[in-house]
C-alpha cells in the first residue's frame, strides 16, 4: 500500500532520472552538432555552458526571482504571526530560519528559493495571509519548507538554465545550417552528398524539436518535486486536510497574480494562470503544465493518509 514516504522516494528516483536524461542530451546534442559542422568546440562549447551557467544562476537565481516578483522582505516585527509559524516549522524541520518575503498582490500563493538550506527565502502574498487560516497557511509554508530541505529550488534553477543551453544551441544549429554549414569535401562523390543529406535533415529536426523535448523535461520535474513537497510538507505537519484544504482554496480563487510571468510560475505552490489549474486536461496539454492539476496533488494526499 502507497503511503507518504513511498511517494517521496518515487518521486525523487523519477526526478533524478528525468535530469541524468537531461545532461545526457545536452551531450549528445553537442557532440551530433560538432560532428556535423566538423569542428570539436561546438561540443566543449555545450560543456562548458552546462557547466558555467548553472553556477551563475546557482548564486544569483534568488535575487533575481525576487526582484521579478516584487518581493519585500520582513522581520520579527513586521509580522510576528507569520515570523512564528515559519519559525516554529523550521524547528520541528531541523531547518535555519529563511528569509521571509511578502509579496503585495492579492492572489493567494508562494513560493520558496536560494541555492540550500542557509541560503534561502520563502515568499508569500498578501493574498494567501487574507484567505487562508492558520492550519491552512501552515500547510503551504511546510510545502514550501519542504521544496528547501530536498533542494528542489536548486534542482529548479538547473533545469531552468539546462533548458536555455539547449535553446541557445538549437538556435546556432538552425543558424548555421542555413547560413555556412558544413560542405563537402569532395562535392562529386555522391555517397558523401547524401550523406550531407541525411546529416542536415537530422540536424534540423534536431535543433527544431530539441527545444521542445528540453521543455517537456523541465515541466516533468517540476511536477514531479510537487508530489514530493506535498507528501513532505504533510509529514512535517502531521495534518493532510490543512494542506487539502489550502490547495482547494487557492485553485478555486478566480484571481490570476498580476507579478507572475511564465518564466517564474513554476516555483510557485500552484501555477499563478488560473487556466492551468483545470483538472479536465488531456495527456498532451498536461505536459506543458508547470503543475500537477490540484485534484491529482488532493487524490494523492488523500491515498497517503
Amino acid at each position: 500500500m502507497a503511503t507518504l514516504y513511498t511517494n517521496i522516494d518515487s518521486n525523487k528516483r523519477k526526478t533524478w532520472l528525468l535530469l541524468s536524461g537531461f545532461a545526457v542530451f545536452i551531450v549528445f546534442f553537442g557532440w551530433f552538432l560538432s560532428y556535423y559542422f566538423q569542428n570539436q568546440a561546438i561540443l566543449y562549447l555545450a560543456v562548458a555552458l552546462g557547466i558555467i551557467q548553472p553556477l551563475i544562476a546557482y548564486y544569483s537565481g534568488d535575487k533575481i526571482m525576487l526582484t521579478m516578483s516584487g518581493a519585500i522582505k520582513i522581520d520579527h516585527e513586521s509580522n510576528r504571526d507569520l515570523y512564528h509559524s515559519v519559525e516554529n516549522l523550521c524547528i520541528t524541520a531541523g531547518l535555519p530560519m529563511p528569509k521571509i518575503y511578502i509579496i503585495d498582490d492579492t492572489a493567494p500563493n508562494a513560493f520558496a528559493c536560494g541555492r540550500d538550506e542557509k541560503h534561502s527565502s520563502i515568499a508569500i502574498t498578501k493574498g494567501l495571509l487574507m484567505k487562508l487560516n492558520k492550519r491552512e497557511l501552515e500547510g503551504v509554508i511546510a510545502h514550501e519548507l519542504s521544496h528547501i530541505g530536498n533542494r528542489d529550488i536548486l534542482i529548479a534553477t538547473i533545469t531552468t538554465v539546462l533548458v536555455g543551453i539547449i535553446v541557445l544551441l538549437a538556435d546556432w544549429s538552425l543558424r548555421f545550417t542555413f547560413f555556412g554549414g558544413k560542405k563537402s569535401n569532395n562535392d562529386n562523390d555522391r555517397d558523401n552528398g547524401q550523406l550531407q543529406i541525411i546529416l542536415m535533415v537530422v540536424a534540423l529536426v534536431l535543433a527544431i524539436l530539441a527545444p521542445l523535448f528540453a521543455q517537456v523535461i523541465q515541466l516533468a520535474i517540476s511536477r514531479k518535486r510537487e508530489f514530493v513537497a506535498d507528501s513532505a510538507g504533510v509529514l512535517l505537519t502531521r495534518d493532510p486536510e490543512g494542506l487539502i484544504a489550502a490547495l482547494e482554496k487557492i485553485s478555486a480563487d478566480s484571481e490570476p497574480l498580476e507579478v507572475a510571468n511564465r518564466a517564474t510560475d513554476h516555483a510557485y505552490i500552484a501555477s499563478p494562470f488560473k487556466s492551468d489549474t483545470d483538472a479536465k486536461v488531456g495527456f498532451f496539454t498536461k505536459l506543458f503544465m508547470t503543475h500537477p492539476p490540484i485534484s491529482e496533488r488532493v487524490a494523492a494526499l488523500r491515498r497517503g493518509q
